[in-house]
This record gives C-alpha cells, sequence and structure tokens, in this order.
C-alpha cells in the first residue's frame, strides 16, 4: 500500500508550458513581476531554464538566458529552481566534451539552479554519468530523467533495473519523462507501484497533456505513492502543455494527498498569465491546435511536436496526400534502429528518416547524417540491436562505436574560450558559444551594439549637463 502524503508540483509555466504552447517565446520582463507571488505558494520547485529556452532566448528574443536565470533566482526567495538539461549534448544538438559538460554543471548551480533534471535520448545511463557526477559535486540536486515509452523491451523490469542503476549512480531523485502522453492512468499506477518497490529515491512525473489522460494519470500516480507531480497554471495548461496546476490542487484538497496550496494565490497568478495568453491567441504565437486533444499520440505513440514536424516537411514536398503512409513507417523505422524513445533528438532522427523513406519509394535509399551517426553509436546505445541489414545498407563496413560517446571527445573548453575571446564579457559567454556558435555571435553583436547605444545616450546627458 502506498504511502499517502500530500502531493508536491512542480510548477512549468516559466519553462516546459510556454515551450508547448508557445514554442518557448515568452520574455524574461513578462515573468518577473509575477515571481513575488508564485514565491508564495509553497511549490516543490519552479522549472524556468534549460530545455529550448536558452536557444530560444538568444535566438528569438535577444536576451542572455544568464542574466534571465540571475533575475529569476533574485526574485525566488524561498522556491527551488528547476532546469533540464540533455545529458552529454546539454541544451545543444551534438555530444559535448566532459569539461564543457562540467563546466556548464558548475555554472548553472552558481547561478542560480538547484535542481538539474538530466535525461538522455537513449536512456543510455553512460551519457548521464558525468552531469550527474558535476551536480553532486556542485552541491545540485541530481535527477535523473527517464524518457518513457512504450514497446517490446521497456518492460516493468526494464524501468525498475534502470532505476536501481539510477540510485548507485548517486542521483537525488528520479523523474518519468512522458513527453508524449503515452502513460495511462492504470500504467501509471503499475509504473509508480513496481519502481517505488525498486528504489528509496523520490520519483516525479512529467507527462503532457496531447494525448487526453494526463490528469487522470497524475490521480492514480499520486495513489499509488508518486512524489512530485509537473503542472502549469490554467491559462498555459493542457494541449501539448502540462494537467493545470489549479485543478491537480483541488482533485486532492480534502484528501490526504492535499498539497494545502492556497487556490485564491493560484487565481491571482492565473489572472497574470490570461491577458498573455490571449494576446498570444490573437498574434497566432498560440496555435489553437496544439490546445486539443491529439488521440493519433496514442495510436501512433508519436509526440505531437514530432506530428506537426512532420506535416510541414510533407507540406514542403508537396506529397501532403502521404500522411498516413509515413505514419505507419515511423514504428518500421523505430524497430530498425534499436526501439528509441521519441525525444529530442531521436524522435527528429527516426521521423526525418521516414518521411525520406517514403518520399524516396525504397527504404534507405537516402539516410540522413543523423540516422548514420545513430547507426555508427555516435548516440550510444540503444535498449535493442539495430537491423543488420539496414546498418550494412546505410553505412556499409563503416566501424561501429560501442564505448561512450564523450570518451572519444578531447577536452574542448580551452579551445572554445580561445575562438571566442574577443566576444567574452562573463564567464558565461564562453558556455553560451560553446551551445549555439553561430546564434552566440549574433546575439554578442546585438549586446555591443546596445551597450554603445547607452553609452552615447550618456555621453550625450553628460555634454548638455557640462556646456562648453
Amino acid at each position: 500500500m502506498a504511502v499517502q502524503k500530500p502531493i508536491q508540483i512542480t510548477e512549468t509555466v516559466l519553462r516546459d508550458a510556454h515551450q508547448s504552447l508557445i514554442a518557448t517565446r515568452m520574455p524574461t520582463e513578462l515573468m518577473l513581476p509575477i515571481v513575488d507571488k508564485m514565491d508564495k505558494v509553497g511549490y516543490h520547485s519552479v522549472e524556468c531554464w534549460g530545455g529550448a529556452t536558452f536557444d530560444a532566448c538568444l535566438r528569438f528574443l535577444k536576451e542572455d538566458p544568464w542574466e534571465r536565470l540571475r533575475k529569476l533566482r533574485a526574485g525566488f526567495k524561498n522556491t527551488k529552481l528547476q532546469m533540464l538539461f540533455r545529458g552529454q549534448n546539454i541544451l545543444g544538438y551534438r555530444h559535448y566534451a566532459d569539461d564543457v559538460v562540467q563546466y556548464f554543471v558548475q555554472k548553472s548551480i552558481a547561478n542560480g539552479i538547484d535542481i538539474i533534471r538530466i535525461f538522455d535520448c537513449l536512456n543510455d545511463m553512460r551519457n548521464l554519468e558525468c552531469a550527474v557526477k558535476a551536480c553532486n559535486r556542485e552541491k545540485g540536486h541530481a535527477q535523473v530523467a527517464l524518457s518513457y515509452t512504450l514497446g517490446d523491451a521497456y518492460t516493468l523490469d526494464y524501468w525498475t533495473n534502470i532505476a536501481k542503476e539510477i540510485e548507485e549512480m548517486g542521483a537525488d531523485s528520479i523523474c518519468i519523462k512522458d513527453m508524449a502522453g503515452l502513460l495511462v492512468p492504470y500504467e501509471a499506477t503499475k509504473l509508480i507501484t513496481a519502481m517505488k518497490n525498486a528504489t528509496k529515491l523520490p520519483i516525479q512525473l512529467h507527462t503532457h497533456y496531447t494525448s487526453g489522460v494526463a490528469s487522470m494519470t497524475y490521480l492514480k500516480a499520486v495513489e499509488a505513492g508518486v512524489d512530485v507531480i509537473d503542472c502549469a497554471i490554467s491559462p498555459f495548461a493542457l494541449g501539448t502543455s502540462q494537467p493545470a496546476t489549479e485543478v491537480m490542487v483541488e482533485t486532492f484538497r480534502g484528501t490526504p494527498y492535499d498539497s494545502g496550496y492556497d487556490q485564491n494565490l493560484l487565481a491571482e497568478i492565473a489572472d497574470y498569465f490570461r491577458p498573455y495568453r490571449e494576446e498570444c491567441l490573437k498574434t497566432g504565437l498560440m496555435d489553437p491546435k496544439v490546445l486539443g486533444v491529439n488521440i493519433k499520440t496514442l495510436i501512433y505513440q508519436v509526440p505531437g511536436g514530432m506530428l506537426s514536424n512532420m506535416v510541414s516537411q510533407l507540406k514542403e514536398q508537396n506529397a501532403s496526400d502521404k500522411y498516413e503512409e509515413v505514419l505507419k513507417e515511423i514504428p518500421r523505422v523505430r524497430k530498425d534502429l534499436g526501439e528509441p524513445p521519441l525525444v529530442t533528438p531521436s524522435s527528429q532522427i527516426v521521423g526525418t528518416q521516414a518521411v525520406l523513406n517514403v518520399l524516396m519509394g525504397e527504404r534507405y535509399k537516402v539516410a540522413t547524417d543523423q540516422t548514420k551517426d545513430l547507426l555508427s553509436g555516435k548516440y550510444g546505445k540503444t535498449v535493442k540491436p539495430f537491423n543488420p541489414e539496414v546498418v550494412k545498407k546505410v553505412i556499409g563496413d563503416a566501424p561501429v562505436i560501442t564505448c561512450r560517446p564523450a570518451d572519444l571527445i578531447p577536452n574542448e573548453l580551452e579551445k572554445i574560450e580561445s575562438e571566442m575571446k574577443q566576444w567574452k564579457q562573463q564567464d558565461e559567454d564562453v558556455l553560451t558559444y560553446a551551445l549555439f556558435p553561430q546564434v552566440a555571435v549574433d546575439f554578442f553583436k546585438y549586446r555591443l551594439a546596445q551597450q554603445e547605444k547607452v553609452d552615447l545616450k550618456q555621453a550625450d546627458t553628460k555634454n548638455a549637463a557640462y556646456p562648453v
């Protein structure tokens, strides 16, 4: 029988909720006025950094992500701040050397992050070790997230064995990261019960409302003893985001799971975000399509973002009529490629390859560089072996690596620093450049131009005050 205790909630409105609904476009200036109220709720944590926020800050909002973190840290006096970290990929799209991973973890914690949620798209534990150890060293909370998926290999034994591995690795907690909304209510009961029996670590559940079952899944998970659930304040909840915070708080009111959060305070926070939601709907930044239920997610086990990506790829090729064919091809490609969970970047690799297979009329006639890298072992180890015929067709007799991919990457921090030293104004700029070199340089140029404008303005004011 699960121990009955108040449920804790991680609020996602400052990261995953707006990443899911408005492509990570919420600016820092919109976040800051509500921080004081959010800080009074008593959340387990507020997720506010990592994931796609880093790239979006630089590329689209012309903001320094490190400055955002520092401002949020200054405002949240009582609440833990949390980020999402892609293991050896950090927040970029390739594997980085260990020295870059370690330095990024160190600077994230120094700038105000308390909890780092670390995941790998293949659930290859070797790709998480470096970040977990670095987090332990900096006295941060290392949470390992398992990318949840379905398939022959993903049995309860698979999940419980991996939970034990995570505990041995030195993680502080485990998150089940259900990015596609595939975990249905009664399966959640089985999964949480089994994992609670396998490990002493606290377990957090993260899911998306895409398939329409997420709130019911949370209900069953909480009854089974899950420790924390991820929710979003109602104006940025549901659809491809998370279940609504206020709804889950009310669901458990008056039960042993009662969070004790104040609904009046939550209502004030919701009222703050509501006009911004309306504005996003009006400008088209929030597409009503992402707010509904997409049952195809459960049928094809494809995350919502991957589906929309595929639709646009087909449209560009004037091949929208091939949609159903591609949907059927996705599970076949996934099986050929070792049945990986479908999450960044494996979802893009499988989806794009499925589109190519259908459009070319011959499977694997053309393979992307990423497909070749995956089959060469450059992303790590998949839960099942690759289809040997596909390996032969795509990479022939090219060598396949079996070690941890980052073992082959020499330290690169010094080289990166010397490459970008003309732009460096703070230590963190080196990491910004390491992750997104081109985008970073564009941002550094913009920052310099802004600073020069301010200097000119100050000079003008000074000259006006002291006429010669």
